[in-house]
């Protein structure tokens, strides 16, 4: 049964999703704000986590940054900011899904069931063709050898696989790499590290099957 963690602090709509989302097969717990969240994840494991923006004590921004760069949990938010610069600042932060409310229940549950699909179906290991991607353990395998991909590489990686289906432009690719290295990365960098994880993961680097370039754009993986 996939566990989420609801981070709302609306106490209508936790009980009424909470109770949804429970008879849709869901375990759920929730927190109201960005502290509770994060004591919740120390101490149990979870497969998703539903995210306002606007908490009781902290911002959801701030929460997802954490989310992501120390769990690697599938983030969705759930606000009634419908602001341009809301979504993007979401999806920068590493949010793989982003819903408004009001919102169809309905559209909520195919939107977890895609992104748990996407993310191995626990949210803990990620898997595209022969290659598995351990987000617990930090490591990935392809036929069950280690690639011993790098920490640049691993998150570089990971920010792909999270955003399947989706051009990951290089400025968006870059914030990625700056973020693990801790100082500034030009754009060079990430072609050399892009080339050095085809290296890895692709049976023919030539002819990469997996990160595909989109020429002006950035990549993107859709296997």
């Amino acid at each position: 049964m996939p566990k989420i963690l609801l981070v709302e602090d609306d106490k209508s709509i936790v009980s009424t999703l909470s109770e949804f989302l429970s008879t849709e097969g869901f375990s759920v717990k929730s927190a109201p704000g960005q502290s509770g969240a994060l004591e919740l994840l120390e101490s149990e494991s979870f497969d998703l986590v539903l995210l306002d923006i606007s908490l009781s004590d902290g911002n959801g921004f701030v929460a997802c940054r954490t989310i992501k760069s120390t769990y690697s949990l599938p983030v969705i938010f759930l606000t009634a900011s419908g602001d341009e610069f809301s979504t993007v600042t979401g999806f920068e932060l590493g949010a793989d899904d982003y819903i408004a409310k009001p919102f169809r229940p309905r559209e909520l549950i195919t939107r977890i069931k895609n992104i748990l699909r996407l993310t191995g179906g626990a949210g803990s290991v990620i898997r595209v063709g022969d290659i598995s991607v351990d987000t617990v353990n930090g490591n990935a395998t392809k036929d069950g050898r280690d690639l011993f991909l790098s920490a640049l590489e691993y998150r570089l990686f990971l920010a792909l696989l999270n955003n399947r289906g989706q051009t990951m432009t290089r400025s968006r690719l870059l914030e990625v790499i700056w973020d693990v290295a801790g100082e500034f990365v030009n754009d060079n960098t990430l072609t050399v590290y892009i080339k050095r994880l085809r290296e890895k993961i692709e049976d023919d680097p030539q002819e990469p099957q997996i990160i595909r370039t989109v020429r002006g754009l950035g990549y993107r993986v859709d296997i």
